[in-house]
């Protein structure tokens, strides 16, 4: 009797492959208007970028992704009338063409989505019914002017160049990110652990495409085409 496969085990969500939530400081969204002042700088477990430490007029302690340049003391404002300058988070309609921001909305009022890991930012093309950013990528998408966005470029750009040294120190990094440290073929394996496996030579056996409606459970491998060629 063969058994779930990983990506089906993952897909159900049980606790082996859920995110360590306990381990993160705290979820990153955009402040409220107003000004704040950087009281410290953290590095959050699960993100290879820092966090910022930061506290309003009534002590009041929150946090963001820090920045390049950013340090303990420095003031930071969020709002609509603030300067777009670097640490500024302010509405992409308020902020110039030319400037690099982090943080990206994808739809107003969602806290930021794009742009969040260390040492990215996406680069404001032009202004108009939507605003086009250029992002990571190197793909151009369009915002709504109401979006908002942090001015800046995410801190830790460094964070990948330092070798890893060793396999455990991988293992537990990417652990913090509940992700897999390393994935086996499933042709490789045997056929109680694999639909692909078994036989006498490595072939999956029949198609390898699935559902588009499948459940998360079964929604594995290579999802079906969104549209079949014609055939004349």
């Amino acid at each position: 009797m063969g058994k779930h496969i990983v990506a089906q085990r993952r897909g159900h969500g049980s606790l082996t492959y859920r995110s360590p939530g306990f381990r993160h400081i705290s979820e990153i969204k955009h402040l409220r208007d107003g000004n704040y002042k950087v009281d410290d700088i953290v590095q959050a477990p699960g993100r290879n970028a820092p966090f910022l430490v930061l506290k309003n007029e009534r002590n009041e302690k929150s946090y963001m992704l820090a920045f390049n340049g950013a340090y303990v003391g420095q003031d930071i404002a969020v709002g609509d009338s603030v300067p777009a300058k670097t640490g500024a988070t302010n509405f992409l309609s308020k902020i110039g063409d030319g400037a690099l921001v982090y943080n990206i909305e994808s739809i107003p009022g969602d806290g930021g989505k794009f742009c969040r890991t260390a040492g990215s930012s996406g680069l404001i093309i032009s202004h108009g019914n939507y605003v086009s950013i250029k992002l990571p990528s190197g793909s151009t998408k369009e915002f709504n002017p109401g979006c908002r966005a942090t001015v800046g470029v995410v801190a830790g750009s460094g964070a990948r160049d330092i070798p890893m040294l060793k396999a455990g120190t991988h293992i537990k990094y990417l652990k913090s990110k509940a992700r897999k440290a390393y994935s086996v073929r499933g042709v490789a394996m045997n056929a109680v652990n694999h639909p692909h496996g078994g036989g006498n030579h490595q072939h999956v056996g029949g198609p390898s495409t699935v559902a588009r409606g499948a459940p998360p459970g079964a929604k594995v491998g290579r999802l079906s085409p969104k549209r079949r060629k014609k055939s004349w």
